[in-house]
């Protein structure tokens, strides 16, 4: 028999409430009774709300993860399982997780492909929950690999650099990972092997005479051998000669031996008369091309006068000091033309000008003609083709053997030609320029930059007596352990040459150099297209940047532009941003600043900070601008620049005061504080920072020297004889503290002279002739009492 009931949930929780509740089947008869056993029946649930949730969490490559879940509370208790990215993980099959008797998923061993978003799910027989997802982020660190070998020598010969590189690849950071720290490029000096030619060995001794009348010698490549690229020996190594009739074993004469030789002896006159006429008609062609000077007062054409005074009776020692000048104070301005009838003339014909003037005429000017006339007519020449036409930057004189100063205003470059640097006779036409970056372009390669203005000065050719000085900026942190710095010079092919390496200059070079903190001193005898180009042998090398700062003069609009110009830190190239701002109508807002950019191939960020934001905001997108490391360490522009728009919310908002950075990636940085009336054009373009030159471009004799020219014979003649004392030039040059250049001043014929000179190139605007005058003293020379003279009296 069996036997049911229907009990509903309503009718139990009426009678029991919502405690737990149990039913029991009761069987009896008359011969007994019967229970079952306790039927307990609860409630069915699954709560919303997870005890505790998993977090997510950033771990690095096999790092042990841990996710804590506790379900919700429920009847009956929930089973939970794990998904990634929807996925059941099963344990199981995957021994790299496990999970807990409290829920927790464990992974053992973090792998890239852990990544992933991690889901704990409770569930039973009433419903299934799902926790908020917890992101797994598995990143890894760089790692560098190991570093390449070492490149080959920059330098063919000599001193150079290598250099040797890493990846950040050993791993290649993932997922947020750190990148590697440090450099990722690593450089060193090294010195390159010369290339030796090989040279031949003397020849050795004749053989004997063989049977076919001939013998031989030979010689060998050895002396020295060909090493390291170096050329072979050219030529032959085995030379064979006809033996004489005497010494062949089978002599053979006859007729054909007599007018063999007679034939050779013939041939030889032959040449000899034709090398002869070859000879007079060029000497007759040379003559004819000869164009001389009649009157000898030309050799004073353009230049000033040097009259002498009488004395005073207290300077009556001075009286012994003759000038044999006789020069007027008239001018001459015309063209020379030759008169080959006249005798007693000055010769032009061994003048420097490389391309005579059509009818072998030479024009003479002086420093007064028009710079746009002279520029037009010298780029009618061949070589001066290439010359920019900016007369703005050209200076231009005539020269004699009284020497002179070529100066390009504002620009820091200046060309001192000294007495007697000219020959006596000889006037020259001498030219002064500055190019530009953009008219010339160099070769650069590597860790090179170009360290100043590239200056042209000529005409190429002439003929110097000593050497002259050339002046230009230079934009290094003037420390020659950072630098291997070199003087390039563009010859008649238009090509770049090395003509020094600073540091190991030689007497007997063309060319020498004084590097000072911001100017370079060239003496040479050779004129040309030259400039100074740095490579760079470490990290630690720097080129001086300048920052100017400019914005709009007058801005009647809300938006308001800042410039900032970022350039190498030379005269002549802040001088042509000045002009440019000048036609812009640009205004400077602060004072430059200078900033020392190293070779470390990080860029340069500009950003601007602090503005008033009631009043003002940047419409730059990004926090900051930057520029390439390579466009400012060998790019072809000479000066580069940002803009930074501002907006200003009213019209009647003039006050600007912000903070404008500028800064070389884990390098050094300059901060501008600006604070001025847009509305108030206070700092003009011309102000006081650009400080004009006007200063005459052209000096010509006395007047272009401090020194006069007879007292600098004086002392010449007595400082140059050795002293037993030291009471020479060897002193004048410790105490103008030249001592580094005495083994080149020793090479020189005078060395006063050339220390004297260096003097003047230095000096020519702020020197002081009296602290000359004490250093004179100091020595022991009574040649010092003669700066004492005033002007009017020397």
């Amino acid at each position: 028999m069996q036997v049911t009931i229907d009990i509903t949930r309503q009718q139990v929780e009426k009678i029991f409430g919502l405690d737990e509740y149990w039913c029991q089947c009761v069987a009896w008869s008359t011969t007994g009774t019967q229970k079952s056993q306790k039927a307990y029946i609860r409630i069915a649930y699954l709560r919303k709300n997870f005890e505790e949730e998993p977090q997510g969490k950033e771990v690095t490559l096999d790092q042990e993860v841990l996710l804590r879940c506790h379900p919700p509370e429920g009847v009956p208790q929930a089973e939970v399982e794990w998904q990634r990215n929807e996925d059941v993980i099963n344990p199981g099959s995957d021994l790299n997780f496990f999970m807990t008797t409290d829920h927790s998923l464990v992974i053992k061993k973090a792998r890239l492909g852990d990544t992933g978003n991690y889901t704990c799910v409770a569930k039973n027989i009433v419903a299934r929950r799902k926790s908020n997802s917890a992101t797994v982020l598995v990143y890894v660190n760089g790692g560098w690999s190991t570093w390449t070998t070492w490149s080959s020598c920059s330098a063919v010969c000599g001193r150079g650099w290598q250099k040797r590189s890493r990846s950040c690849t050993n791993p290649t950071p993932l997922n947020g990972g750190t990148s590697c720290e440090g450099q990722n490029v690593q450089k060193s000096a090294c010195v390159a092997t010369c290339p030796v030619d090989g040279g031949w060995s003397e020849w050795s001794k004749w053989s004997a005479c063989g049977a076919d009348c001939s013998m031989w010698r030979s010689r060998e490549c050895s002396q020295p051998s060909p090493g390291t690229r170096g050329k072979d020996c050219q030529g032959l190594d085995l030379q064979s000669l006809n033996c004489t009739s005497e010494q062949c074993p089978q002599t053979v004469s006859g007729a054909e031996d007599v007018a063999l030789y007679v034939g050779m002896v013939v041939v030889a006159l032959c040449l000899t008369l034709l090398l002869i006429v070859v000879v007079l008609v060029y000497r007759r062609k040379k003559e004819d091309l000869d164009s001389d000077v009649a009157d000898s007062s030309i050799l004073t054409t353009g230049f000033q006068p040097m009259g002498i005074k009488p004395s005073k009776p207290e300077n009556s020692h001075l009286l012994t000091i003759q000038p044999d000048l006789t020069t007027t104070t008239t001018s001459y301005q015309g063209t020379l033309r030759s008169r080959p009838h006249t005798t007693g003339k000055f010769s032009m014909t061994n003048g420097p000008l490389l391309d005579p003037l059509p009818n072998g005429s030479h024009t003479l000017h002086n420093g007064n003609s028009d710079p746009a006339e002279f520029v037009s007519r010298l780029s009618t020449q061949t070589y001066f083709k290439t010359l920019p036409r900016d007369v703005a930057n050209t200076s231009y004189g005539t020269f004699n053997f009284l020497g002179g100063r070529l100066t390009i205003p504002s620009t820091g470059i200046s060309l001192l030609i000294p007495p007697e640097a000219i020959p006596r006779g000889k006037i020259y036409e001498i030219y002064l320029t500055v190019q530009r970056k953009e008219d010339l372009r160099l070769p650069l390669a590597g860790c090179q930059t170009l360290l100043s203005p590239v200056v042209s000065c000529g005409p190429p050719g002439v003929v110097l007596s000593r050497p002259v000085i050339l002046s230009m900026d230079h934009c290094s942190d003037a420390c020659l352990d950072n630098w291997a710095v070199r003087l390039k010079k563009q010859n008649y092919e238009g090509t770049w040459e090395d003509v020094l390496l600073m540091g190991e200059e030689l007497v007997s070079e063309p060319y020498y150099c004084q590097l000072e903190a911001e100017t370079c001193r060239l003496f040479t005898e050779h004129l040309g297209t030259l400039a100074l180009v740095g490579e760079s042998l470490h990290m630690g090398a720097a080129k001086r940047l300048r920052l100017v700062l400019f914005s709009d003069a007058y801005c009647s609009t809300l938006e308001y532009n800042i410039r900032v110009y970022c350039m190498d830190d030379t005269q002549d190239v802040f001088k042509e941003v000045m002009q440019m701002e000048r036609q812009l109508g640009g205004r400077l807002i602060d004072e430059p600043h200078i900033l020392l950019f190293k070779d470390s191939y990080h860029n340069l960020r500009l950003s601007i900070h602090d503005m008033p934001q009631a009043h003002w905001r940047s419409k730059l997108l990004a926090g900051y601008q930057e520029i390439p490391f390579y466009h400012i360490w060998n790019g072809s522009q000479r000066y580069l620049h940002c803009t930074f728009t501002l907006e200003r919310l009213s019209l009647s908002t003039c006050e600007l005061t912000c903070q404008l950075c500028v800064w070389q990636v884990e390098g050094e940085g300059q901060s501008f504080s600006l604070d001025f009336n847009i509305a108030k054009d206070t700092r003009a373009v011309d102000a006081e920072f650009l400080l004009m030159d006007i200063s005459a471009t052209a000096l010509a004799g006395p007047s272009a020297f401090q020194i006069p020219y007879l007292i600098r014979q004086k002392i010449c003649s007595s400082l140059d004889a050795p002293c037993p004392n030291g009471a020479d030039w060897r002193m004048l040059a410790q105490r103008l503290k030249l001592e580094r250049h005495m083994s080149f001043f020793a090479s020189k014929a005078s060395p006063t002279s050339l220390i004297l000179d260096l003097w003047e190139a230095q000096h020519f605007h702020s020197g002081n002739i009296n602290q000359l005058a004490t250093v004179m003293a100091d020595i022991g020379k009574q040649e010092a009492m003669i700066f004492l003279v005033s002007d009017g009296e020397c």
